[in-house]
Order: C-alpha cells, then sequence, then structure tokens
C-alpha cells in the first residue's frame, strides 16, 4: 500500500480542568523529521511522543503541536520567597546606613521586584495520568494522520499506475521499431550511394555493408531496452509491496531517466525520437507523484 508524506490530524483530550488538543501535519522530506512543540513543563514526555510518531512514520516531516486552555475555573497558588525579600530588606538597610537614606520599603513595590512572588499552578493530576493523557490524544491525532496519508497515498498511486502503463505502452513501440532504424538507413543509404554512382564513383557493397554493420552497433539500442523493461516491471513490484518506497522510486526514474537518455542519444530515427519525448514526459510527472510517496 501507498501512504503520502502529507496528512493532517487532530484530538482533544481533557485532564484536572484543562483541555489539551494537539495537531499534527506531515509534508514530504527526504528524510525522516519530527518536531514536537509543547508546553516548556511537559517537554520530560517529548522522548515518548517523539518514538511514538516515528513507529508510525518512517519518511517525511512531521510538526506535532500541544496545547493546553483551562476549561473551568483556574486553580492557583501564589509563593513568597522570604529569602529573597529578606535579601532585598538588607539591601535597603545597607543604602540607609551607609548613605544616610530615608524612607521605607512599600509592599507594592516589594512585590513587583524580581523573584519575589510566584504564581503556581496547582494541578490535581500525576505524572502517570498526564502521560497516559498525552499518549492517548497523540494517537488520536495519529490516527487521524496516518488515514489522510492513506488515502492520499491511494491517488498517487493509481495515477502512477495509469502512467506506468503508459510507459509499458511506449517500451513495447520502441521494442517494435528499434529494428527499423537500421532497416531505414540500409535503404537510404543505398539510395543516396546509387545515385551518386558514375564512371568516377561505383557502388562497392561491401564497403556499403561495412557502412550499415557499423552503423546498426552504433545505433542498438537493446539493452538499453531491457534494462528499461526490468525497471518497469521492478516498479509494479514495489507498488505493491507493504513497506516505505518513495526512495526506492525515485532511484528507479533516476534509471530509467538514464536509459530512456541513452536511447534517445542513439536514437536515428524520429518515430524513437517521438517515443523518447514522450516517455521523458511521463517520467518527470511520475516523478513528482513520487516525491511525495513515504
Amino acid at each position: 500500500m501507498v501512504f503520502s508524506m502529507t496528512g493532517y490530524g487532530q484530538s482533544t483530550q481533557e485532564i484536572g480542568g484543562y483541555k489539551i488538543s494537539m495537531e499534527m501535519k506531515s509534508v514530504n522530506h527526504r528524510y525522516s523529521e519530527i518536531v514536537v512543540r509543547m508546553p516548556r513543563e511537559w517537554t520530560c514526555y517529548e522522548d515518548r511522543l517523539r518514538r511514538m510518531v516515528q513507529q508510525r512514520i518512517v519518511r517525511g516531516r512531521v510538526d506535532v503541536f500541544i496545547n493546553k486552555e483551562r476549561a473551568g475555573e483556574s486553580t492557583s497558588s501564589v509563593e513568597i520567597n522570604m529569602q529573597v525579600v529578606d535579601a532585598y530588606m538588607q539591601a535597603a538597610e545597607q543604602l540607609r546606613q551607609k548613605y544616610g537614606m530615608s524612607g521605607h520599603v512599600d509592599v507594592n513595590e516589594l512585590l513587583r521586584l524580581p523573584d519575589v512572588m510566584t504564581v503556581r499552578e496547582v494541578t490535581t493530576w500525576s505524572d502517570e495520568q498526564l502521560q497516559a493523557c498525552l499518549e492517548d490524544g497523540l494517537s488520536e491525532a495519529l490516527e487521524g494522520l496516518c488515514r489522510m496519508r492513506a488515502i492520499e497515498g491511494s491517488h498517487l498511486e493509481q495515477d502512477t499506475k495509469e502512467r506506468l502503463a503508459r510507459l509499458e505502452a511506449i517500451h513495447t513501440e520502441l521494442v517494435e521499431w528499434a529494428p527499423v532504424v537500421v532497416t531505414d538507413y540500409r535503404a537510404k543509404l543505398k539510395q543516396r550511394l546509387e545515385q551518386l554512382a558514375d564512371q568516377h564513383l561505383t557502388f562497392d557493397d561491401a564497403k556499403y555493408g561495412m557502412e550499415v554493420a557499423i552503423f546498426a552497433e552504433r545505433s542498438n539500442v537493446d539493452e538499453e531496452l531491457t534494462r528499461l523493461k526490468s525497471h518497469l516491471q521492478q516498479f509494479n513490484q514495489l507498488l505493491s509491496s507493504n513497506e516505505p518506497i518513495g526512495r526506492k522510486l525515485d532511484f528507479l526514474i533516476q534509471e530509467m531517466n538514464r536509459e530512456t537518455n541513452t536511447i534517445g542519444s542513439k536514437a536515428n530515427h524520429l518515430e524513437l525520437v517521438n517515443r523518447v519525448v514522450e516517455m521523458k514526459a511521463e517520467l518527470e510527472k511520475i516523478r513528482e507523484q513520487v516525491a511525495n510517496m513515504e
């Protein structure tokens, strides 16, 4: 089954008066890259969540966004750091004694000083409960993401198979036209030599045969056509496999392009050239589709 590298999934979980929303999106990428963005205090769970994604997604860039918001009344506590307060008070007293300064430290001003007051959210869940909540949310979002990647992948597979069928048809036509190249060349060369023949230039059957043989060897594309057929067969087999195939298909396209270019450089016949051009156009379209396959 073919999977696309493009997909989207989301989920919502609730725990301790908070709503935790997750969004996942994936796009095509040469390798595997997973980026998790979540509240700073939850980064200890990042490795576990990343491994969960890696078990399902082999290739592509995946962005995971985790946000939390209050779903009810907030429960917070205020803590005063008395050590910091004492340090500020001692500093103020030292200033008064050393420089004869007057005045007193106002409570409101003191509370605005750095590190004096800390507001903490009171949580009602354990670490295990929070981890389970995050994992459940990620599993739900990941399932939606993979489902979309599968649907998109089926469209890519169908379009690619149709284009591959056209490549196979073109290959068959190339096989049929390849022998005609030498036949046409032999007839045209003989006609030209006969037209040029006169009392000073006579037709030499031996040289004529040698010239045709040299041309036949130089324009022979049997090996290229054989390799091209093998690549097409491998391509079809990979489309039916149950493993990530994007990189392998990309390599096969490069090889098919190489064989096609060689056939084009050897071809000295309009029919062959036209089919080579059409094959290269189809290969480019398939390459664009493969670039989105996992």
